[in-house]
């Protein structure tokens, strides 16, 4: 059995005139019930006569060119109004007529071209058509002819504001997509500057203390193998980065695995910076964003550390909590305080416009003892 939402998609998948093409059978088959016949549309006021071949005419071209309606417009409207003016003129004055509205209120929505031509071409039809109306001496009140005219004017307006409010619509759409994809390209930028500012200042930092080394071989190699480990690990992490950008990627690979936050801190430690690492809870089941926010925090603070505090002591706390994620990076000594400057927290900025995305809580600053400290408070379960 084909269920509701399958029938849904096989429509959906249909050319659009099989869709219109219901509508306009349905519509051809009520103007021949008997009891439907001399009910429809009267301008003009023709004496009513029964059908004949000229009446199956036009009620074809009023309700089959209906299929039409969105695919060819302005065929459909020209049809259409071509065997109106043939059912008024000789006057069937079948239901057929309401085919007309349809097909007004279709063309102002879907026309694309020569829509002022369109209108002036059918304004001046209807002139001929109530010029004929008069020829024929008919009894019509001049206002009624007026007000038919305006109701039709009206109908295409009406289609035309649907045709503006869905272009404002798809307009809209793509704005949203375009801010969208600059975010992302934001986004993407900020993990390169994390990913590449923390290596290479290892890098710089173990390079510029193996300077100083020439006379402890040990120590010198030592220090050239820490260089050459952040250089490895820099390309894993932008390998990792640019797997995220690949859509066949899976979405569990958006989040950096536990062990890289060992990892991250065993690196630190062998460029020099003497680091304790307390990780407390249990992670939630569905952290979403959080992980990888957490884990760019605590690589943030260790580059500035590195940077303006090496050598002295930091401490890297984690706390997991059913609701959220807690990260408290500190470091003593009055170097860190350079971080607060305007040139040194492009960074920290960075973190805190990720942190508030996610509804999160960010802070930076000089501690009270001296030193400076890093601590965000990380909503879990966001997929920002």
């Amino acid at each position: 059995m084909i269920r509701p939402f399958g029938l849904r998609q096989v429509w959906g998948r249909l050319h659009v005139t099989a869709r219109d093409l219901p509508l306009a059978v349905l519509l051809c088959a009520l103007a021949f019930v008997p009891g439907m016949r001399g009910s429809g549309t009267d301008i003009g006021a023709v004496a009513e006569r029964p059908y004949d071949a000229p009446a199956v005419v036009a009620i074809g071209l009023q309700t089959l060119a209906l299929t039409l309606r969105r695919r060819w417009p302005a065929v459909c409207l020209t049809l259409v109004a071509a065997g109106f003016a043939l059912d008024q003129l000789r006057g069937y004055h079948t239901v057929a007529g309401t085919a007309l509205p349809l097909a007004l209120l279709s063309a102002g929505a879907h026309l694309e071209r020569y829509r002022r031509t369109t209108v002036a071409v059918l304004s001046v039809a209807y002139v001929l058509f109530v010029a004929e109306l008069v020829r024929r001496g008919t009894d019509e009140p001049p206002a009624e002819l007026v007000s038919f005219y305006v109701a039709l004017c009206l109908l295409w307006g009406g289609g035309a504001w649907l045709r503006s409010t869905r272009i404002a619509e798809a307009e809209r759409r793509h704005q949203v997509a375009e801010r969208t994809r600059a975010a992302e390209r934001a986004r993407i930028a900020r993990e390169l500057h994390d990913v590449v500012t923390h290596h290479v200042t290892a890098m710089v930092v173990q390079a510029e203390a193996a300077r100083y080394l020439t006379a402890a071989p040990e120590r010198l190699d030592e220090a050239l193998t820490a260089v050459t480990d952040a250089g490895r690990r820099a390309v894993a992490d932008l390998r990792h980065l640019l797997d995220l950008l690949n859509p066949d990627h899976g979405e569990g690979s958006r989040t950096p695995p536990v062990g890289r936050l060992l990892t991250l801190v065993e690196q630190t430690r062998r460029a020099g910076q003497p680091v304790e690492f307390t990780e407390k809870g249990t992670p939630a089941a569905s952290t979403g964003s959080a992980d990888l926010v957490a884990y760019r925090v605590v690589q943030e603070a260790l580059t500035n550390a590195l940077k303006y505090a090496h050598g002295q002591a930091t401490s890297v706390l984690v706390r997991h909590s059913g609701r959220d994620i807690t990260v408290e990076v500190g470091t003593d000594g009055p170097g860190t305080r350079a971080v607060a400057s305007p040139g040194g927290g492009r960074g920290l900025a960075g973190l805190r416009e990720r942190v508030d995305v996610l509804g999160g809580e960010f802070e930076a600053g000089p501690r009270p003892g001296g030193g400076f400290a890093v601590r965000a408070r990380i909503p879990t379960g966001s997929r920002a």
